[in-house]
């Protein structure tokens, strides 16, 4: 009897457990909220990387398309006081060679500067590693401070950077090189102003991988990790790689 009475708590501990569950998925589900909705005119469109917060509670982001000069935006969107979202677009790129088409994500640094690539665009056409400086009477300055496909320093980053503990900048670009099958690179600021670009791995997509689409992770001891799209033992599948 003690038993039976023992599962019958356990049958009605799990029906509790279950509908709590239930209700939980539901109210979450619920819960969607759209902040903003682009239109893929001057505001922007197809956004592709993900969004950050900066201390007072805006979002940054980025969209390959749109913009004044169709080659995407960065934009920002704060919270209003009556609530809702409003959007800013901080760059249009397209206009010369600022670069077009970002598909990454953005990042900080500790003044408050904001980093990210494009894909397109740039003096050679390659992509770019952009820079945008925000402005004392409001703004941005937006400041190419790499164009890749001048030669062997890569083409076409699709991923965001990462900085180090000395405020160099890594990612990956999924083509150019030595070999044309991407790049891991660093760039390192320079005192008198500009930055340097040092690839650090060219892939020839054999057994090392292929067409790194992805950005970069440090491990404790410095180093990086990341994975290429292609090439690796079996051919096509591609790699997890670390340097």
């Amino acid at each position: 009897m003690r038993g039976k009475r023992l599962s019958i708590g356990l049958m009605v501990a799990l029906s509790i457990f279950t509908a709590i569950l239930f209700v939980s998925c539901t109210w979450a589900a619920a819960q969607e909220r759209v902040l903003y909705s682009f239109s893929g005119g001057t505001d922007g469109g197809s956004p592709a990387g993900g969004l950050i917060f900066d201390g007072a509670g805006n979002l940054y982001g980025t969209t390959n398309g749109g913009g004044t000069y169709s080659g995407g935006t960065v934009f920002e969107l704060s919270p209003a006081a009556g609530g809702g979202w409003t959007e800013t677009v901080i760059h249009s790129f397209g206009n010369g060679t600022d670069g077009n088409g970002p598909e990454a994500g953005l990042i900080f640094d500790a003044a408050g500067n904001l980093y990210s690539t494009t894909n397109g665009g740039g003096t050679y056409n390659g992509g770019t590693v952009f820079e945008l400086t925000p402005q004392a009477g409001g703004g941005w300055t937006e400041t190419v401070i790499h164009s890749f496909g001048s030669g062997t320093d890569g083409a076409g980053p699709w991923a965001g950077l990462i900085f180090d503990a000395a405020g160099n900048l890594y990612s990956t670009t999924k083509g150019g090189g030595t070999y044309n099958g991407g790049t891991v690179f660093e760039l390192t600021p320079q005192a008198g102003g500009g930055w340097t670009e040092q690839v650090l791995h060219s892939f020839q997509g054999g057994a090392d991988g292929a067409q790194p689409y992805a950005g970069l992770i440090f491990d404790a001891a410095g180093n990086l990790y990341g994975t290429t799209y292609f090439g690796g033992a079996y051919g096509y599948y591609g790699t997890g790689f670390d340097l």
